[in-house]
């Protein structure tokens, strides 16, 4: 069956109406970025007094799903750092952070917070429930720049600027990774509202590599004990469990392959799957970064471990890469031993991502003669400004123009479709081919279970 594409809709705006003179600043911004005058991203600028910039970063901590600490600590961090500097051109930063506790409710209270405090924008956030705190921003004109990609409004609201082609291009880009190797496939995943997406996005990859669907098993969010989906899953791939996973045709489970994308719990699931199946290296397993991470391969015992030899697709370059330098040394310089923070997750790097953004934008408004930043100036950049950001070889360039736009069904924000693929080796997440692989049109092919 053949999935319609959807032409990406004409962004609208929610926000209010501004003053005459925030519009013709407006106008003037325009004008500046479509000219292309002014000095590359990251030009040091003056150090005179002008006003703060207020914004907010959320994620959920100490919940029994999915964390993200790292997130608004990271953003911390960033403030610090910038301020030491005399702000962004000028421009002190002040970034209020919440915990949105991995609950619906806590993360409209978060959007709300943002709106009552001054926000300008919210940076690099991370929560599922896009439903419950995009409706507050968008009210309130507030962007959404840079999110984690946890939630399909993300991917929807024409005030969400996303960095990352979200969980819908990491798992296109598995799918596509792993019908290199894998005859067969069972994918583990959260049975929840996001989780149902994920066979349909995992399945278009694997399709493209003209192998069948993904055996679906779904699994609790925050379980313990994942051995019952194991069993299923290798049986789905046609492996025998009870004789530690060597396949019950013929004694031969090569070209299987086991993949779970379960967030914080994942761990849980590879220490089941270690458990019913150590004695057998013929099922090969797989996730996603944020899934899966290098912290993660350290504490399952590295090359010893079950991640050793796992194919895992991730949005940004390995950790070790040499782009990472600048984010790494912010951390050591300003971050003061600040545990909640790994270099190497995602959640962090995406944050990092968000505030070079905001950085960029709000150099691009001081090239303009634009002082007074506001939701209403930053939106109108972000949806007009002719000029790509930088972020240093972390993403391709970005730009949110209705032009730029991937035409993804039920993603119609993607602007990245960028995805990259590793490996774990020797105990090591390092990169399994160089540069980035291009799932856009993996993507915009997806077939889905309303298409017709």
């Amino acid at each position: 069956m053949t999935g319609r594409r959807r032409s990406s809709p004409r962004p609208y705006s929610h926000a209010p109406a501004v003053a005459i003179a925030s519009a013709v600043a407006c106008a003037a911004v325009i004008a500046s970025l479509l000219s292309g005058c002014g000095s590359l991203p990251g030009a040091s600028g003056d150090s005179g007094e002008k006003p703060p910039i207020t914004v907010m970063t959320w994620a959920p901590e100490d919940t029994k799903a999915t964390n993200m600490p790292g997130m608004p600590a990271m953003a911390q961090a960033y403030a610090r750092w910038v301020n030491s500097r005399g702000g962004i051109r000028g421009h002190h930063l002040r970034v209020l952070t919440c915990n949105e506790h991995n609950d619906s409710v806590a993360a409209a209270q978060c959007a709300q917070r943002a709106a009552d405090n001054g926000a300008v924008a919210v940076i690099g956030s991370y929560s599922q429930f896009g439903r419950s705190f995009m409706s507050p921003l968008e009210i309130n004109g507030i962007p959404y720049i840079g999110g984690y990609g946890a939630s399909d409004e993300e991917f929807a609201s024409p005030l969400s600027y996303p960095v990352n082609g979200g969980q819908a291009s990491l798992l296109a880009g598995n799918g596509r990774q792993l019908a290199r190797n894998c005859e067969r496939v069972a994918l583990v995943r959260p049975d929840t509202i996001q989780g149902d997406q994920m066979p349909s996005l995992l399945n278009s990859g694997l399709h493209q590599g003209h192998r069948k669907s993904a055996e679906d098993i779904k699994a609790p969010e925050d379980g313990t004990d994942y051995s019952p989906q194991v069993t299923r899953a290798l049986e789905g791939v046609g492996a025998d469990p009870a004789r530690y996973g060597t396949a019950a045709n013929g004694g031969k489970a090569e070209g299987s392959c086991v993949t779970a994308s379960l967030g914080d719990h994942t761990d849980a699931f590879f220490d089941s799957f270690r458990r019913i199946q150590e004695e057998n290296p013929r099922v090969h397993i797989a996730s996603v970064l944020g899934s899966v991470g290098q912290s993660l391969v350290n504490r399952t015992g590295g090359p010893s471990g079950p991640l050793e030899g796992a194919y895992i697709t991730g949005w940004y370059p390995v950790a070790s890469d040499p782009r990472w330098q600048p984010m790494r040394k912010v951390i050591n310089d300003f971050a003061f031993g600040d545990n909640r923070i790994d270099p190497a997750d995602q959640g962090v790097q995406t944050t990092w991502i968000a505030y070079t953004v905001l950085r960029a934008l709000i150099e691009q408004l001081d090239d303009a003669g634009v002082e007074d930043i506001t939701p209403h100036v930053l939106q109108t950049t972000l949806d007009n400004g002719d000029r790509a950001i930088d972020t240093g070889g972390l993403t391709p360039k970005l730009r949110w123009r209705e032009d730029d736009l991937l035409t993804v069904q039920n993603f119609p924000r993607i602007v990245n479709g960028m995805v990259t693929y590793q490996v774990v080796r020797d105990g090591e997440l390092v990169a399994a081919r160089d540069g980035f692989v291009n799932v856009a049109g993996t993507l915009e092919r997806r077939v889905t279970n309303d298409d017709s």
